[in-house]
């Protein structure tokens, strides 16, 4: 799930690029672990810096226009380009792995019930 250019320009210009992990919600559904990717992806070069979430969960359609929630909770390493397609999976498959190990610790798991993923019904979030 990729956020806006909107909302990428409100992330704090000084945080680093690079893997981080944590939590996200889509709507008012479950909290799924999460891996996130802020930066230009320099394997596909690109311009523009981006903000891609991969939701550790498979859904059963999509989610285009819903709110989606996420708490970053760690930084797993930096932005780095890839000499092939297939390390770069290889590259997201291990990252997921470490989310996975650091979100089932007792101190991350905890966060996971924040009261910020329950939006009340008919809340206005950002102008949506």
């Amino acid at each position: 799930a990729n956020f806006s250019e909107q909302v990428v320009e409100s992330f704090p210009s000084d945080i680093s690029t690079g893997i981080y992990y944590g939590w996200a919600c889509v709507g008012n559904g479950d909290v799924h672990k999460m891996v996130l990717s802020i930066g230009w992806n320099p394997f596909y070069k690109n311009i523009r810096k981006s903000v891609e979430t991969h939701i550790i969960h498979t859904f059963k359609e999509d989610f285009y226009g819903e709110i989606l929630s996420i708490v970053i909770i760690g930084y797993i390493r930096p932005e780095k380009n890839f000499d092939s397609l297939e390390a770069l999976i290889s590259a997201i498959q291990e990252d997921i792995e470490e989310a996975k190990r650091q979100l089932d610790l007792p101190e991350h798991l905890k966060l996971k019930e924040d009261n910020f993923f329950h939006l009340p019904e008919g809340k206005i979030v950002n102008n949506h």
